[in-house]
């Protein structure tokens, strides 16, 4: 019975998001397939100087794909249905 009831449970997880959420995931996706994302941080110390640098390149920049196409595509595959708004509409 227990097996069974995780079973359930483990499955319930697989199944598609609600169209909300999935345009939440894959916003994220179709901004980083738009420009990179980075951070630059500089400080000073009792040590000396600090510096950490943090850059962000997804395949889909540098394979010049259409962040809007993408993103229609994610949230169809995540929701199985379209998206509610385009992307540039947000």
């Amino acid at each position: 019975m227990r097996a069974r009831l995780l079973l359930l449970f483990f499955l319930a997880g697989c199944g598609p998001m609600s169209v909300q959420r999935a345009e939440e995931v894959c916003l994220d996706r179709a901004r980083l397939a738009e420009a990179p994302r980075g951070t630059i941080g500089v400080g000073a110390g009792s040590g000396g100087m600090i510096s950490d640098v943090e850059l962000t390149v997804t395949s889909d920049y540098l394979m010049g794909r259409d962040p809007s196409a993408l993103y229609d595509a994610c949230v169809y595959q995540k929701s199985g249905q379209p998206p509610t708004r385009p992307l540039y509409s947000r």
